[in-house]
């Protein structure tokens, strides 16, 4: 008989350890949408968007604007979880002597994320909105100044 209560102690241990390590990261999850490959082609050259899964706190994300062969922009993102945060991390190569600047999401809905930073000079506010499961317009705005890019899912 000790040996069956001995048994089920160690499962009920087991089990409500199991329990306490499961990390979710819901405020991640509400940006699966992202992952994929986006292009807006215009007149002026096309924009590419490509997000990918780095682990289960953080998606990676590379943006290119290119003009025939010439690539005029490039950037990394990192979408991060910290905690019950999320975190839009964008990296220039050209600007702000190349650190990474943060965006907290301030705002969001299932098809709809929006990223701000008060301190940044421009863009203070990035949003992102699922039109279509394969279309999403992104925004950057701030100080009465925006810039839309429509996009279409290439993969």
């Amino acid at each position: 008989m000790k040996n069956i209560f001995y048994i089920a102690s160690i499962l009920l241990f087991c089990c409500f350890s199991c329990q306490q390590n499961a990390t979710t990261y819901a405020e991640l999850e509400k940006a699966n949408w992202f992952l994929g490959q986006w292009e807006n082609e215009t007149p002026e050259g096309t924009f590419s968007e490509e997000w990918i899964v780095e682990n289960d706190s953080l998606l990676l994300g590379k943006s290119f604007f290119i003009k025939e062969n010439d690539t005029l922009f490039s950037e990394t993102v990192r979408l991060a979880q910290r905690e019950n945060d999320l975190f839009y991390i964008v990296t220039v190569p050209n600007q702000n002597e190349a650190k990474p600047v943060e965006f907290k999401l301030t705002s969001s809905t299932s098809d709809y994320l929006v990223f701000e930073n008060p301190t940044h000079d421009f863009p203070k506010k990035i949003t992102y909105k699922l039109v279509m499961k394969d279309s999403l317009y992104a925004e950057i705005s701030g100080d009465g100044k925006s810039q839309g890019f429509p996009f279409k899912k290439v993969n």
